[in-house]
């Protein structure tokens, strides 16, 4: 496409993605790598939570999280997702959705790895999305997972990732007077050529 030049330039949208996050990381206070993730629950009622991107694959976004939260519920049963990612300072965004599967190995225990002690045995004191009666309580599971997992714990059983693989990714970047540019790849499966159009703003 003639006009897909300068900051929408690239043979994968991928590129393009790990392009602006590394420019985004210079110019955002907090979490450039932040996105709003999209699922739906069993009665087809939509849900969002913000959430941290940890990885841009060569054809999937990965993040982490705990396997019985409600997210990864509806994850797991939807088997799709999608998210936006938005920079305020650049005035760009990145619209994704795809399918979803689980990222529960070498991965993620690696990542798992690398967090904090306190946010690693943060992963094994929360039974995220379930109700708590206090902050105190939560506390209290901290101290007992720290005395029983010690200064190396392992990754949990119930926490690691999920990989999304888009379908149709949308890069999106302001313009004079609202008219924005707007880019869309998208393809059927893994591997398939991607078809790429220009959107109206």
């Amino acid at each position: 496409m003639a006009d897909r030049d300068g900051k929408f330039a690239g043979d994968s949208p991928f590129e393009i993605v790990r392009a602006w996050m590394a420019e985004a990381e210079g110019t955002e206070v907090n979490d450039p790598n932040a996105i709003a993730l999209s699922t739906v629950d069993a009665s087809s009622m939509p849900n969002v939570r913000m959430v941290l991107l940890k990885d841009v694959e060569d054809d999937a976004f990965v993040f982490y999280t705990n396997y019985t939260s409600a997210k990864a519920g509806e994850l797991d049963s939807a088997q799709k997702a999608a998210f936006v990612m938005h920079w305020k300072s650049l005035r760009r965004q990145v619209r994704v959705r795809g399918h979803v599967e689980k990222e529960d190995g070498p991965r993620a225990d690696a990542y798992y790895a690398s967090r904090s002690l306190k946010s690693r045995l943060g992963a094994w004191a929360s039974d995220q999305s379930a109700p708590l009666d206090s902050r105190a309580t939560l506390m209290a599971e901290v101290a007992k997972v720290t005395a029983k997992h010690g200064p190396n714990p392992k990754r949990p059983p119930f926490w690691g990732g999920y990989r999304i693989i888009p379908t149709e990714i949308e890069f999106w970047a302001d313009g004079a007077f609202r008219l924005h540019d707007r880019f869309r790849w998208s393809r059927l499966n893994p591997g398939e050529p991607w078809q790429i159009i220009r959107l109206n703003p």
